[in-house]
């Protein structure tokens, strides 16, 4: 999958399932459950998630590449 600025959060969730342990890594703070993640990701992209955490677009993005790059070389969606 590559993820852009305009990808949904939520899909991210569907083709790696919950990434938020990887995420806080890289200083992305976790954000209720997954359930509720689930359903507020929904309705936002990757470049809201930015601003969001105010992180710059650039650093999010290659955060996210980070995040999904082991799942992917695994063959494993999860």
């Amino acid at each position: 999958m590559t993820i852009t600025k305009d990808t949904k959060v939520f899909d991210i969730l569907e083709a790696y399932g919950d990434i938020a342990d990887v995420m806080e890594m890289f200083g992305v703070k976790r954000v209720g459950t997954y359930s509720l993640r689930r359903l507020i990701t929904r309705f936002i992209t990757v470049e809201r998630a930015a601003q969001i955490h105010k992180i710059p677009l650039d650093h999010m993005l290659a955060h996210l590449e980070k995040a999904t790059r082991p799942l992917e070389s695994d063959g494993e969606c999860r």
